[in-house]
């Protein structure tokens, strides 16, 4: 069993079975640097954090310590569109060549804005070798690629996850629509009136507060490709769909640009990369949670919005995970006995690489974020599922 690093912040004494929880994380279930945190209707009644930034465990985690999210962030991106469509900008069942006119091309003309969002576009990869590195360093290179790129579905017949280009897709239909990069939609008119942060692409000031991300430490006995066993197909040999899955994770490459590399945290990337903490997360999905107002009188979506983005859209067997996943306007949304997210129906939010989580609870009205640097496993994790389990024992 591992020492218990210090607990630091605030915790309502309703949800002490969750600090408790959070406390066993660092002793029984691997975690080096963390943070969690709890909103109901508005307040925030968890604000935790615990450990170190890096593995030499040097360099303590701070009340301002920010950690790649990565998926996470098509969260955020799509509330981002969302507030376009509110404004009038953006029309859903619009077609995304009325925006965006270079898309229509290889067979895209009449796909909907909202397939965007719900996964079933066809576009989860990019089936032109990429140069490496190139999604984090031109946005423009990115984007004239799914303008040649046909879908490698029927467009709405199907749904697979779209793991990096989600972020591309709807930030440049935000970008045309508005005139401004999605990095600045979220950062702006998002997380800043919230007090929070979500930043895609961070500076190089903040990399002293900038967790290193650690990655996933495979058992003797683990099999490294069973949660891709695709991956370990002859790309010679593959099908057309696990031929799609690999390039979804890895065309472009990263190359020599790692997750504690400048140019990789630099990046407009926002499918992936964006960098937070656990109390903005929650303060965001706070909002959504108590119908989109938060306590400061900031409107962020409005409550038909979010009605509208947590209904099931997509659900059943993903052609990219080859696992059920169920979505609604760009949320992942709660599978009971699968991938809940809580106990109670009508939860939405985003998982992200390595046990990171946040979503909100509409029938409780309250919102919950994990944080964490030290990768897991994805799907469910036991660090979220404790903590999970201990918020409603409090509730």
């Amino acid at each position: 069993m591992a020492d218990i690093p210090p607990i630091h912040g605030d915790c309502d004494p309703r949800f002490t079975r969750l600090r408790e929880e959070f406390a066993r994380n660092f002793a029984e279930r691997g975690d080096v640097g963390a943070a969690v945190s709890v909103v109901l209707d508005g307040v925030p009644v968890v604000d935790l954090w615990a450990g170190h930034r890096d593995a030499a465990r040097t360099k303590p985690w701070a009340r301002d310590t920010i950690v790649p999210c990565w998926s996470v962030g098509k969260a955020m991106s799509a509330i981002a569109l969302l507030r376009q469509v509110e404004a009038g900008l953006v029309d859903l069942d619009a077609p995304v060549a009325r925006y965006w006119p270079e898309f229509a091309q290889a067979g895209k003309a009449s796909i909907p804005v909202r397939m965007l969002l719900t996964h079933q576009s066809g576009l989860p990869a990019l089936a032109k070798p990429m140069e490496p590195g190139i999604h984090l360093t031109s946005w423009e290179t990115m984007v004239h690629a799914f303008e040649e790129q046909a879908p490698w579905w029927e467009p709405g017949t199907k749904h697979g996850y779209h793991v990096n280009t989600m972020g591309f897709l709807v930030g440049e239909v935000v970008r045309r629509v508005t005139g401004r990069r999605l990095r600045d939609v979220i950062t702006e008119d998002v997380a800043g009136p919230l007090d929070a942060e979500f930043l895609i692409g961070t500076t190089p000031e903040d990399d002293a507060r900038t967790a290193d991300w650690l990655a996933y430490e495979y058992q003797p006995n683990e099999d490294r490709n069973e949660r891709r066993p695709w991956m370990a197909n002859d790309p010679a040999q593959a099908s057309d769909r696990d031929r799609m899955r690999r390039l979804a994770y890895g065309n472009p490459s990263s190359a020599g640009n790692g997750v504690l590399s400048r140019v990789w945290r630099a990046a407009e990337f926002p499918s992936t990369n964006g960098h937070s903490n656990a109390r903005s997360i929650a303060r965001i999905f706070g909002a959504l949670a108590r119908g989109g107002t938060a306590t400061n009188g900031y409107r962020l979506l409005a409550p038909a919005t979010i009605e509208a983005a947590a209904r099931t859209y997509a659900d059943g067997e993903d052609e990219i995970l080859g696992r059920p996943t169920r979505f609604g306007l760009g949320f992942q949304l709660t599978i009971p006995g699968i991938r809940p997210l809580g106990p109670n129906p009508g939860s939405f939010g985003h998982y992200g690489n390595g046990a990171l989580v946040g979503f909100a609870d509409p029938v409780a009205r309250l919102a919950f974020a994990f944080t964490c640097n030290q990768s897991g496993r994805s799907w469910r994790d036991p660090r979220n599922i404790a903590l999970i389990d201990a918020l409603y024992e409090g509730v």
